[in-house]
């Protein structure tokens, strides 16, 4: 069991982290049977080409030519299988109002408020945007809409680097430094606004625009393994159901490993890694997650990763436990895995299903607190595991799934996963790299608030737990 928990925290030790978007496959959408289309895109819109030009630029530029910005559409986009069709997956965020759309399968927007057609990013920025201010000229479409909360216009970057790479970036789009200018200016007026009232709002706000994004990608992409790759590449998750397979095994998870894992990751901006113990049945093919192993140690730090694991191997046998998984946290970054992660999962697999060949499941888990694109307070907790690739295929990369989880609310907060968390406090004290949680996530909303609004998520049903954190709460503040 101790080479077990030594190859997951030597595979964690060699990680990154990687800031992304999360990007989930959607269902393609159709047009109403009578839509309003719209094309005004204002003086700087990008106008959309016909499918017939488009094709003639294609052909007689091709791969080794450069494609002009005005090439570059929601069209080629989707064709190159940068971006997918569906409901409800592009939006815009403007002074305040949200607007979302559906990217219909021709490459045109629907409006979701009103069934509107827009043919292009531009368009449809443009007309939301002067609904709220009259006066906006252009609307800096791609640098303005959002495709799964990630900008258009970087997914245009990452097309040019995919098929042009020699392409100056200046092709991408102009409307971006405008864009992000104007967003700038917003950031800063609210910066003074509240300068006197919320102390620490600055920091936080510049590192929450200058975290650098990546964008994951589809499996179906990858191919065969290649080494120059980047290794902190994310990947989207399939489904089982993508791949023509059942889930082979069914999870449960506990409410308080929920909560212990979330309080882990909170805490600090570096990344963290622990392991999970339980139960694994195989006549029911159930796997229970009862308890979250943190590791208090910093993830180079070979020469107290025996200790911990040590620990961590001894607590497992007095509560009866096997070691059924591992998880880990991407901390400004969605929860999606690296390739790196799938490797390292595929690797955990395989040791914990033991010479005899029997099966064993080895639950890998991702918990994304800090990303910007979560919905509310709330970490994104991805639990995952990953399938061989086909034999025909034996130098692709595993498959990563999403894992159809159960979760079981426990009946109260128990003594021992308090004094665990007492414990990560503690350690984490006189961290350089500890969150300040007096600072602001956002503006009406300090670390602390978030944290707490986090972890309510997990709450058991016995509600004094409350009133038992809140002491857990207090050492945090007292802490910055």
């Amino acid at each position: 069991m101790l080479s077990a928990l030594s190859s997951l925290r030597a595979a964690a030790a060699s990680g990154n982290l990687t800031v992304t978007i999360k990007v989930d496959p959607g269902a393609g959408s159709e047009p109403p049977s009578s839509p309003q289309v719209v094309e005004d895109g204002g003086e700087e819109d990008e106008e959309e080409l016909s499918g017939g030009e488009e094709a003639d630029l294609r052909s007689s530029s091709g791969r080794g030519s450069l494609l002009t910005r005005r090439g570059i559409t929601l069209r080629v986009l989707l064709k190159d299988g940068l971006v997918e069709p569906g409901d409800g997956v592009l939006a815009i965020h403007y002074l305040g109002k949200n607007f979302v759309g559906d990217l219909l399968t021709d490459g045109k927007i629907r409006w979701v408020e009103t069934g509107q057609i827009f043919n292009s990013p531009s368009a449809w920025a443009t007309h939301c945007k002067r609904l709220v201010n009259p006066a906006k000229k252009s609307g800096c479409g791609w640098a303005s809409v959002r495709y799964r909360g990630q900008k258009l216009v970087q997914y245009k970057t990452t097309w040019l680097h995919k098929y042009q790479p020699s392409a100056d970036m200046s092709l991408v789009s102009e409307e971006d430094d405008d864009e992000d200018e104007e967003e700038g200016k917003a950031a800063v007026q609210a910066d003074d606004k509240n300068k006197n009232t919320k102390p620490g709002l600055h920091d936080v706000m510049v590192s929450r625009r200058t975290d650098r994004e990546r964008i994951p990608v589809r499996y179906c992409t990858l191919g065969t393994r290649d080494a120059a790759r980047d290794p902190h590449t994310l990947v989207e998750l399939s489904a089982f159901s993508a791949i023509n397979r059942f889930q082979p095994f069914n999870v449960a998870v506990s409410s308080n490993v929920l909560l212990l894992m979330d309080f882990h990751c909170h805490l600090t901006t570096s990344e963290v890694v622990g392991y999970l113990g339980g139960r694994w049945d195989t006549n029911t093919q159930l796997l229970t997650v009862l308890r979250a192993f943190p590791c208090r140690t910093r993830l180079a730090d070979r020469d107290s990763a025996s200790a911990v694991e040590e620990e961590i191997c001894q607590n497992l046998f007095m509560r009866g436990l096997s070691l059924v998984g591992w998880y880990h946290s991407h901390p400004r970054g969605p929860a999606l895995p690296s390739l790196q992660d799938i490797d390292s999962q595929m690797d955990h697999q395989l040791r914990l299903q033991g010479s005899n060949n029997g099966f064993q499941p080895c639950l890998g888990i991702i918990c994304g607190p800090y990303y910007h694109g979560n919905q509310g307070v709330a970490s994104t907790i991805t639990p995952f595991w990953v399938v061989p690739p086909p034999e025909q295929r034996p130098n692709d990369y595993g498959i990563p799934v999403a894992v159809e989880v159960t979760y079981v609310q426990d009946n109260f907060l128990t003594s021992d996963v308090l004094n665990e968390m007492m414990l990560l406090v503690d350690y984490y004290r006189a961290a350089p790299d500890l969150v300040q949680f007096n600072q602001y996530w956002c503006p009406d909303t300090t670390m602390m608030d978030k944290i707490k609004g986090s972890l309510s998520c997990h709450a058991p049903k016995d509600q004094a737990y409350s009133q038992i954190l809140e002491h857990v709460y207090s050492q945090l503040g007292s802490m910055n």
